[in-house]
This record gives C-alpha cells, structure tokens and sequence, in this order.
C-alpha cells in the first residue's frame, strides 16, 4: 500500500466533506490500476475512485459521466473531482450487480429494463462526443485471435487459411459498419448494470471506452454475455423485443430478419475478439480467472456462425486446426439441457 497515496486520499476527502470523521474502505480490485473506496460519512454511502494520474487519465470517465448524466442516463453522479491527483468522489450505486439476479423468472423482466435504457441511450446525438469504432479498430480487436490465441496453441496458419482468416475479418467489419452508428457502452453486460435502491433504472456503469457504432453490439454484450448463457431461441426472442422498442427510422428498410443477421453478424466479430483478449490476459497478464469462460465463447462463435455461407472456410479452419488444441487446452463447453 503506498501510504503517501494513502495521506493525499485521507486529506483530499477530509477537504470535500469537511470533516474527518468519515469511515473509508477499499474494494477488491478489478482489471486496471483504478481502485476504488466505500466512504461512510453521516449514514451516507460515496464511491471514491482513485486512479492515479501518471497510470489512468480518469479525464475520459469524467466526461462521459457528465455527458451521459446531462441526457438522463442512470450513471454515477460526479460529487466531486481532483483530476491532477486522480480522485473522484462518486454516488455508491450499491453492491447489487445484475448478474447476482438473473435466473429463469427474472431474466426477461430486467433485460427488458436494459434495452429500454440501451435504447433511450441509442437515441442520444454522440456524434463528436466520441471516438468511431472504426475498421480499423474492428479488425485490430480480431486480431488479437491470431496474435494471442493461436501461438499459444501452436497454430500458425498456412498462406491459404491466413488469406481466408483476413477475408473473414474484413467481411465482419464492414458488416459492422454497414449497421446504424449510435453510441455504444462497449461493455454492456450483467456484471456492468447495478440494480439500485429505488428500483426504477438499472445503474451503469464502466462506460469510459464508450464510441460510436454499431447499433447491436450492445445488445450482445448483454444476451450473449461472455459469463452466462441463454437457449439460442429465447436470445432470438430477445432481439426480438430490442428491435420493437428501435426507432421507426432503425427500422426503415431493414426487416427483422436483417436485423438478426446484423446482431449474429456483430455477436462474431465480438467473440473473435474475447477469445483473444482472454488468452491474453492469461499469456501476457498472468490472469487465469478468464480462461474458464473460454470454451463457452468458443462454443458460440462455432453455434452463431452456422447458416453464413460468407463464414463457412473461416468455420471450416476453426474446426479443423484450431479446436484439436483448443479443447486439449482450454476444454470442452458442456451445454446445459
């Protein structure tokens, strides 16, 4: 613990509450060098997030704090900032994430919360606000498949799989920005939504890569989470119900079914991507936590790309020279009955 960092905290919030008689507890970290802080002063609860300045610019989280905020999005009020020493001092949303709720009988009650909110969040202008999730951002974040996860299997791709990989990951970004561009959490999932004390919005959180893009990607997130899984055809029930609630202009030209192309479409994109960035946490930032949750991404990606004949020689080389090595190392998806 740098006790120095330590004393600035101690000082900084006896100067913003006005008084010392505060109790402050850190919580168990996350993936990042940000740290946060429970303060309870006064029967009130704060969120103290420290991130100190010369490893985290919190600058971006403040801003599109304050930008959200100002539209009626439910995230952390902002009670009071030092950007210099890398302290906010935040409304506590609580300890209750989404992801500690879902079950059979709730699940469809609070998605239908979400993708009010996602929605409400689509509609807002983000244009100039926010980086464009561009192709080639796209096609950087797919590439993390072929940088991390296939050397650590010992797969090196032939000049004919490697031209049909690039074929692949061209055509998937260009679906995705053929896709109405709105802002996009990038993050939108059970474990990053908070249910909050008075019930009437879910609470959002960790928005600070949000960017402009396409309009399913959220969506995603939240029904093909990384860390929990749905029968396919109640996930298709749920897209269902996200492109009623969309804007009548979303929808101009673009029937249901074009839309659950687009989802499945982007929902690919993102898996290639986790799969990369999972073995990269492990290879490079010795965090094992992620690798369990592997076989179940790889699970969806080789479930979701069936029916695209565009994806049919990317699945082809999936199956053949990458899932030998892959279920040696990392295991076999069980699917639940």
């Amino acid at each position: 613990m740098n006790t120095q960092r330590e004393q600035l905290i101690q000082t900084w919030i006896t100067t913003v509450l006005n008084s010392d008689e505060f109790e402050l507890n850190f919580l168990a970290g996350d993936a990042s060098f940000r740290r946060y802080a429970r303060i309870k002063y006064q029967n009130k609860s704060y969120m103290l997030m420290d991130a100190p300045p010369e490893k985290e610019d919190c600058a971006p989280f403040v801003h599109i704090d304050e930008f959200f905020a100002a539209h009626g999005v439910r995230v952390p009020q902002i009670m009071a900032k030092n950007l210099e020493q890398g302290f906010l001092l935040l409304e506590d949303f609580g300890d209750v994430l989404l992801s500690t709720l879902l079950n059979e009988e709730t699940v469809d009650q609070y998605y239908l919360q979400s993708f009010k909110q996602l929605v409400q969040l689509q509609s807002i202008d983000g244009q100039g606000q926010f980086p464009l999730y561009s192709q080639e951002k796209l096609l950087s974040e797919m590439r993390l498949l072929t940088d991390w996860m296939l050397p650590a299997l010992n797969i090196v791709p032939s000049p004919q799989e490697q031209k049909i990989i690039d074929q692949t990951f061209k055509f998937l970004s260009e679906a995705a920005l053929s896709q109405p561009q709105v802002i996009v959490h990038r993050d939108f999932h059970s474990r990053n939504l908070m249910k909050l004390e008075d019930g009437q919005e879910l609470g959002i959180i960790d928005f600070q890569d949000a960017v402009i893009g396409a309009d399913t990607y959220d969506l995603i997130s939240i029904t093909r989470d990384a860390y929990v899984q749905w029968q396919p055809e109640r996930v298709y029930q749920w897209f269902k119900t996200f492109y009623e609630l969309l804007p009548t202009s979303t929808k101009l030209n673009r029937t249901f079914e074009d839309f659950k192309r687009d989802a499945d479409l982007m929902a690919i994109q993102r898996h290639i991507k986790i799969l990369g960035i999972f073995v990269r946490l492990f290879e490079r930032d010795g965090k094992a936590g992620y690798l369990k949750d592997l076989p179940r991404v790889m699970w969806y990606l080789l479930e979701e790309s069936q029916g695209y004949t565009e994806l049919e020689a990317f699945v082809e080389f999936i199956r053949q020279r990458v899932m030998p090595a892959f279920t040696q190392k990392y295991g076999i998806y069980e699917v639940a009955a």
